[in-house]
């Protein structure tokens, strides 16, 4: 369930006011701050935002409230939850643009691509990343969708 920025404290903003005309965003992070912040900013330029602590939760969320775009964490409960609900997206059909928004190029040294095998997205972010940053791919990724 989206849940809006009033609900969380936050004072509302113009976006607040056009949420059932924007784009909805579901945010699969075991990071409940992170999750928060991530939500927040993306209220803010007018999407709104729904949230999975997990990938099991993630999954079921993705498939059954249909997004417009995931925001996914790789390192949760597993090492690898992250690239497992990915493929597991993948296999069954959803075409969802998927952004991973990670650390683990950091943690393991390695750079992954888009549409790779072990993970099947649109694009790769590295954490940390400034809010600006994400909410303008987020923006690329929903206007090419659209095209």
């Amino acid at each position: 369930m989206a849940v809006s920025a009033a609900e969380r404290g936050y004072p509302k903003s113009k976006a607040d006011k056009h949420m059932d005309e924007s784009k909805s965003i579901l945010i699969i992070e075991d990071e409940a701050d992170l999750a928060d912040v991530l939500g927040y900013n993306l209220r803010r330029a007018g999407y709104r935002t729904d949230t999975a602590a997990d990938g099991h939760v993630g999954l079921q969320k993705a498939t059954d409230e249909r997004p417009d775009l995931i925001i996914l964490d790789v390192m949760m409960e597993q090492p690898d939850d992250g690239f497992v609900v990915a493929q597991d997206l993948r296999r069954k059909g959803v075409k969802t643009p998927i952004v991973i928004l990670s650390s683990i190029g950091h943690v393991t040294g390695y750079q992954y691509g888009k549409d790779s095998e072990v993970a099947p997205v649109d694009e790769f972010v590295s954490k940390p990343v400034a809010p600006a940053e994400l909410v303008a791919r987020v923006k690329a990724l929903l206007k090419k969708r659209q095209a």
